[in-house]
This record gives C-alpha cells, sequence and structure tokens, in this order.
C-alpha cells in the first residue's frame, strides 16, 4: 500500500461524501464538498491509495493567522496505521507555508489522544455555543 498525501487535490463529491457519511456515522446526502472548499477553505488534504479515496481534511481559515481543520476523515479499514496524522501533517506543512500562525481543531473526547498525542496539538481553554 502507497499512500500518497496531495494538498488541493482533485476529489468527486460522491467519494467524499461516503467517506465522511461513513466516518461520522450519518447517511450519505448530495452534499457540494467541491463549492465548500473553493468557497470557504484555505486547502484541503487528499489522501489516496491507488485512485480510491482513503482520507480527507478540510482547511478552513480567517484569510489571515489563523486556520482550522474540519471533517478529518480516514476509510474505517485504514484508521490507527498514521494516515490521519499524515492528513494533519501535510495540512499544517501548507498552512504554514501561506502565512497561518496557528492550526486550531475541535474533537470529541474520544480523539483527544489522536490530535493530542499523533499529532502534536496541545490543550486549550475554548467555547463553544449551539445555535
Amino acid at each position: 500500500m502507497a499512500i500518497t498525501f496531495t494538498w488541493r487535490g482533485a476529489f468527486h463529491n460522491t467519494e467524499v461524501e461516503l467517506l465522511h457519511a461513513d466516518g461520522f456515522e450519518r447517511d450519505p446526502s448530495g452534499h457540494d464538498w467541491q463549492g465548500q472548499v473553493t468557497r470557504h477553505s484555505l486547502g484541503w488534504v487528499c489522501a489516496r491509495d491507488s485512485s480510491r479515496l482513503v482520507g480527507f481534511v478540510n482547511v478552513a481559515w480567517d484569510g489571515g493567522a489563523h486556520a482550522f481543520l474540519l471533517d478529518t476523515v480516514v476509510a474505517a479499514d485504514l484508521r490507527r496505521q498514521g494516515v490521519g496524522a499524515e492528513l494533519v501533517g501535510v495540512a499544517a506543512t501548507h498552512a504554514r507555508a501561506a502565512g497561518c500562525g496557528w492550526l486550531h481543531v475541535d474533537f470529541e473526547e474520544r480523539l483527544r489522544g489522536f490530535y493530542l498525542g499523533s499529532c502534536d496539538f496541545r490543550s486549550t481553554p475554548a467555547g463553544l455555543r449551539e445555535l
């Protein structure tokens, strides 16, 4: 298995939607991923095993120093093999190259070890308001 990681890589909406729906345990929809990332994101990272999309992360930003990881997902059969950490690493490299000084992420408690351990984030106080 030779997984390739591509910044702003080409993808089809359907393949990201199926990967995302599986990873976030929801039904697939007709979400326009290409429209979303091209309008609102600094970039994204696609991980592929040959032609199969096996990982994806969206890097939103404020247009300045702050980038934000969203929608990090890896195919179920490849989790816990370093694919997610490499997705985040590639995202961080390109966010830094774009002039960002901070990379933010929020996550469910079950992912604490991944983000704080495998991806070198540190815990900070934050707030969240449901709308």
